[in-house]
């Protein structure tokens, strides 16, 4: 596409704070760092920024893909977009030429400053550069953004319990919501949001907060309209300090009859392949195995009806304690010859720490195989400290089996197959 000719004029990439979610998928995927965000705002550095777009396809709602036509020395500061509440208008044509400057005409940002450059000679492991944006091939049609931020639907909670052992300080929430005769169609690895209630500190109204759906595409209960989320409680934060999350606590504490709004749906390319001899390998940890009980469960269900021939299907999931890993129990209870089950814990007392890479290098045997099997699709979910562990792991096995990972990692982003989404 064409860039902007004038140096003195740039398209400025901005996020449009009445849509975004808060999602953290924009700031994840950017490979230069452009993009930073505070409690209110998400917002890209116009300095940085260098108009790449990898950004753009993995927005699940469409805030991300906003430009401004601006002169640079009057590009937005990261201080103005975050007390933004939307979107400022563009500049007329009189505005642009009081700055005796005529507007571009391209299509893609031109970056004010290039991104800071690697020392030569260092090799940058990016494990982003290899999640797919596109679904599988054989994936069904999802629908997204059926109802935006603006325009929320209702549904009404139907059922809510703890689904890690009782008695234990970290406790995570299965929630299911019903829509009633309001249309809100799901597939697995969708996710919607929760406005939680009331307003922040400032009088701001909250920001719905994201889930995947747990569910599949038939319901929690088949054949009603309901849908299941899996939800922590969070209680403390990354630094292990008292902190109560609005939104997750809100939502643990539902009961039965409690109303909630709702957005979304939300995700197009994080979907499980329909081709029923397709091998799905998951990979997760917490709250991450949301999208993967939903996958699981419809294979189950199709399994059950007596009409399916399945591919392989192999869990990777990870936890601090077994106590803290949700579904323990129902897990226990699946057909050893359906599902390939792997459990890693990292604070288990006198046990050294497993991650889901350590089992993955432990099977690299058989992910060798599923590497080389071009039915193979590929699902990480969790937290954001996991990815670059797994998809080394993935690297390590190709090679060591020969395979050149370069080759395999661009096929699998390529085709749908490698699918990344954490948080």
């Amino acid at each position: 596409m064409d860039m902007a000719v004038d140096a003195a004029v740039i398209k400025q990439h901005l996020i449009d704070p009445e849509i975004c979610i808060r999602c953290n998928t924009c700031e994840a995927t950017c490979p230069v760092g452009a993009i930073t965000h505070d409690d209110n705002n998400y917002v890209v550095r116009a300095d940085v920024c260098n108009g790449c777009m990898a950004c753009i396809s993995p927005c699940p709602t469409g805030s991300i893909d906003n430009w401004r036509t601006m002169p640079l020395a009057r590009a937005y500061s990261i201080e103005e977009q975050l007390t933004w509440e939307e979107l400022p208008p563009e500049l007329t044509p009189d505005e642009l030429a009081a700055d005796g400057l005529a507007p571009s005409t391209g299509d893609a940002a031109q970056p004010s400053a290039p991104a800071a450059a690697v020392e030569p000679g260092t090799q940058v492991f990016r494990s982003a550069q290899y999640g797919a944006t596109v679904p599988p091939w054989s994936a069904a049609h999802p629908y997204t953004n059926l109802f935006p931020p603006r325009s929320p639907t209702t549904a009404t909670v139907v059922g809510n319990f703890n689904c890690t052992e009782a008695g234990f300080e970290s406790e995570t929430h299965h929630v299911v919501l019903d829509f009633g005769s309001m249309p809100f169609p799901v597939l697995e690895g969708q996710s919607i949001g929760i406005i939680p209630p009331g307003t922040d500190a400032l009088g701001k109204a909250h920001h719905a907060r994201q889930y995947s759906v747990a569910s599949p595409r038939n319901g929690e209960r088949p054949g009603y309209n309901n849908l299941a989320l899996t939800v922590k409680r969070v209680t403390t934060d990354h630094d292990g300090n008292p902190v109560r999350g609005i939104a997750s606590n809100y939502i643990c504490d539902l009961k039965v009859g409690d109303q909630v709004q709702v957005v979304g749906p939300f995700g197009s390319s994080f979907l499980m392949p329909n081709h029923p001899r397709s091998h799905i390998v998951m990979i997760c940890t917490g709250t991450g195995s949301a999208p993967m009980r939903a996958m699981t469960e419809w294979r189950r269900r199709l399994r059950n009806s007596g009409k399916f021939e399945g591919g392989k299907l192999m869990l990777f999931f990870g936890a601090r304690t077994q106590q803290e890993l949700p579904y323990f129990g129902p897990l226990q209870n699946l057909p050893k010859d359906f599902i390939d089950i792997n459990l890693a814990f990292s604070r288990t007392a006198g046990q050294p720490k497993r991650y889901v890479q350590d089992l993955m290098r432990e099977r690299a045997a058989d992910l060798a195989a599923l590497l080389r099997d071009d039915s193979s699709h590929f699902y990480v979910c969790g937290l954001k400290s996991m990815e670059e562990g797994v998809v080394i792991a993935l690297r390590d096995i190709a090679s060591e089996a020969g395979l050149d990972w370069d080759t395999v990692g661009a096929a699998l982003q390529r085709e749908g197959r490698l699918h990344l989404e954490t948080y």
